[in-house]
């Protein structure tokens, strides 16, 4: 399996020649570094809640024309989709296969953020070997101790590096892929994953230093 990165939390997931994308938001397309087309040869795309560097209904419309994917989402954001008249399926809490990809859908709590409602949010087990919370740490996550890979936030407005890492600490994944660096520039984003990488060393987790449009691990 094949773990690419578009900013932030944009991400491809590609296993036996399928390609299935996670939350492509405005973050990843702000710059003009990302565009809808390198996603024109996607399968299936799935959008784990409303907030909007997770969602970008508009490029998100580009990308299923381009492709023909279909999207899979929760019940908000269909409800945001339908408005932008952008052809879906909601997905409710199980197992579903999508080509080659078992995804387990749970649903999380988005960690508490200022002045902003808490939105549904879905997290995902994949082929039982990555753990992706979103935007999560509640601790009725930590049932999967010892994942193979853990998507995780690394910096954000809900969150500091103590919660962060303390959160992975407990959780005891194999190894970590960073997320949630869309706002931040390279050269911070660059101190601060050699901060992260130095304190998952000495727990044996390896911390995959990658921040790149393009940038991918296998597993």
């Amino acid at each position: 399996m094949k773990i690419s990165k578009y900013l932030h939390s944009c991400l491809v997931f590609e296993l036996d020649g399928y390609k299935l994308l996670f939350d492509p938001g405005k973050f990843t397309f702000a710059e003009g570094e990302v565009k809808p087309e390198m996603f024109a040869d996607v399968n299936s795309i799935i959008i784990t809640h409303i907030h909007p560097d997770h969602l970008d209904a508009e490029n998100l419309k580009k990308i299923a024309d381009l492709s023909g994917a279909t999207i899979y989402t929760n019940t908000q954001v269909g409800e945001s989709l339908q408005k932008a008249d952008i052809a879906h399926t909601v997905w409710h809490d199980g197992v579903h296969q999508v080509g080659p990809f078992k995804l387990k859908a749970i649903s999380v709590v988005h960690e508490l953020i200022l002045d902003n409602p808490l939105p549904q949010m879905t997290g995902f087990l994949i082929n039982d070997k990555v753990l992706h919370p979103v935007d999560s740490m509640e601790d009725a996550l930590l049932k999967y101790k010892g994942i193979e890979l853990l998507i995780m936030v690394t910096m954000a407005p809900f969150a500091n590096e103590v919660r962060i890492s303390g959160f992975a600490d407990k959780l005891q994944p194999k190894q970590i892929l960073p997320v949630h660096d869309g706002y931040a520039k390279e050269f911070f984003i660059k101190q601060r994953y050699e901060a992260y990488t130095k304190h998952f060393d000495n727990q044996g987790i390896k911390f995959h230093n990658i921040y790149k449009v393009g940038d991918s691990i296998s597993i």
